[in-house]
């Protein structure tokens, strides 16, 4: 597991399309290869991340996000490390629509969100970003933490463009100990060896990058970890 990495001043605002695909160690060596020169590692390398999940009970928001519907959204609050009551946390409002992903997030503590859920659900501050989660919430009764997802990403970076690639080795969950300030446990949502990647871009994928992904057999996929996470838990249960 990588150690610990904080990042600050995160961007608040983001729209991209985001295309994933599964791959194999051989696959991912080949890609690291291939990408030198081309990529950069940032600056924070390999990090830890943990997404806790909210959900109604009944799980209605993976529910109809797995129906693949052209709109859907979904609420989590992030962690780069394993967090405290003091450590930066970003409360992220997804949005996919017509294939394109919108991310508003904005940052705080645990102590807060946690206040923000137990009372009037609107003490998030001032700001477009804080009404509109705050409107989310609202509009969808009793959310609480349902899943907590948990992964040692990699980000590369293209200094002249808007071109992002992550990497992110040794997917897991749980469902419970819902906690970011527990640990960074947690089961494999991906047999051994496997990855995600994903490509992250404002307009079109580069040539020289699908070159590069056709070489390696490297194909587009649909994954979801949450959803995947909620498949389990319905498996679990029969």
């Amino acid at each position: 597991m990588s150690n610990t990495t904080v990042v600050f001043n995160p961007v608040a605002v983001m729209k991209r399309y985001e295309i994933k695909y599964i791959i194999n160690r051989e696959q991912e060596e080949f890609l690291k290869r291939s990408l030198e020169g081309k990529l950069f590692v940032d600056r924070f390398g390999k990090t830890s991340i943990a997404s806790l999940y909210y959900d109604t009970p009944d799980y209605k928001l993976i529910r109809a996000s797995i129906e693949k519907p052209l709109f859907k959204e979904k609420l989590r609050l992030r962690s780069y490390g394993l967090a405290d009551d003091s450590s930066p946390v970003f409360l992220e409002l997804k949005r996919k629509a017509f294939g394109i992903v919108y991310k508003r997030r904005i940052e705080s503590t645990i102590p807060e969100v946690e206040s923000f859920f137990d009372k009037s659900r609107d003490s998030l501050g001032e700001g477009q970003i804080n009404r509109e989660i705050s409107w989310f919430c609202k509009s969808n009764d009793n959310l609480s933490p349902a899943c907590l997802i948990i992964y040692d990403r990699t980000a590369y970076y293209e200094p002249t463009g808007e071109l992002r690639l992550t990497i992110d080795n040794d997917p897991r969950f749980r469902m419970n100990d819902l906690d970011l300030r527990v640990s960074m446990d947690g089961e494999p949502l991906l047999p051994e060896g496997y990855s995600i990647l994903e490509i992250k871009v404002q307009g079109g994928m580069p040539v020289w990058l699908a070159r590069i992904l056709d070489e390696g057999r490297i194909y587009k996929t649909s994954f979801s970890k949450y959803g995947e996470a909620y498949k389990r838990l319905l498996i679990s249960r029969r």
